[in-house]
């Protein structure tokens, strides 16, 4: 049997700002929200969370024989988290300044499940990172990381909604687990749904995909009357404003410290690149999904378009409760 203290203690051994076990079991109600969120068309082009939503909502039928779930999180907020100039034209969310999260937590969580599999042999599980249909919100919440947002996102008493998740789903049960988060802590704070600029959390925990401009920088092209208010590839809008996030400590990691400054890339910058700078300038960052051709469209759309001033900070702490 795990013992839930030694995973925490060799999760922050790998680097792990945050870590939570939790049971694994099936979360209908989940489920039944995620269908009609789906029935809703609030997917749009993103066919992918279509498939295998069974497995999505039932941890042991993704990993036949799973008993825990290891949660595992890492603070990524940077210098260029919370925020640009009023009116810049080529914004880039913050997390993808720095080198890909995938490759960093997947190597972290091998780490932590070799450390694990040292102490207990034939130990067996499968890693995640935002990579296969698993619930990893909802797995954070019910390991006690903290409680998903009205922006969707999961947010943390410590580091806000600036982290990013990995798991691990272990085929041996531990000795305890951790306790559910309990309420919500955004109290009567509504700042991440009046200031999306384009309306796309259409009620609380409600993410319309069709006007998310995260959705339209890197998934899919523009729709008409979609603007992507300045930014080229994803969207901080929503965590800018949060009260959490405005408290949160920066990374403290040197594996996301960011590898470019996008406030030296403007719209002229970017259309000076050719594939070999660009994969010189950010090669290793999120970036690559998009590909330089992409970028550079969004930021000729933005630099065709007015854009109001930036979003500013929102100093109230703590939010009303």
């Amino acid at each position: 049997m795990l013992a839930r203290d030694n995973i925490k203690k060799l999760a922050a051994e790998a680097g792990f700002d945050l870590c939570g076990v939790a049971p694994c079991r099936p979360f209908p109600n989940n489920e039944a929200w995620f269908r009609g969120w789906l029935d809703a068309g609030y997917q749009s082009s993103l066919g992918y969370l279509e498939r295998n939503t069974e497995k999505r909502f039932d941890p042991a039928r993704l990993v036949e024989g799973a008993q825990t779930a290891v949660v595992c999180g890492v603070a990524y907020k940077n210098r260029f988290s919370g925020g640009y100039p009023p009116g810049y034209s080529t914004k880039v969310a913050s997390y993808a300044c720095a080198a890909d999260y995938h490759t960093t937590l997947r190597r972290m969580l091998r780490s932590l499940f070799e450390a694990l599999a040292t102490r207990h042999p034939g130990l067996t599980g499968r890693a995640f990172v935002d990579t296969a249909p698993l619930c990893e919100k909802q797995l954070a919440v019910e390991a006690g990381l903290g409680w998903i947002g009205r922006q969707s996102l999961l947010i943390t008493p410590q580091f806000g909604s600036y982290v990013l998740l990995g798991e691990l789903l272990l085929c041996a049960p531990t000795d305890r687990y951790d306790r559910p988060f309990g309420e919500s802590r955004c109290g009567n704070c509504r700042n991440c749904i009046d200031r999306c600029p384009t309306g796309a959390i259409v009620r609380e925990r409600v993410i319309d995909t069709r006007r998310c401009i995260s959705c339209h920088t890197i998934e899919k092209e523009q729709a008409a009357g979609v603007d992507l208010d300045g930014w080229i590839f994803g969207c901080d809008a929503c965590q800018n404003c949060c009260p959490y996030n405005r408290r949160a400590p920066e990374h403290r990691l040197a594996a996301f410290d960011p590898v470019f400054d996008p406030l030296s890339m403007d719209a002229a910058a970017w259309s000076a690149l050719d594939e070999a700078g660009f994969e010189a300038l950010c090669g290793c960052t999120p970036l690559t999904r998009s590909g330089l051709e992409r970028i550079r469209l969004n930021a000729r759309r933005n630099a065709s378009a007015e854009h109001a001033p930036a979003e500013t900070p929102h100093e109230e702490w703590p939010p009303t409760l």
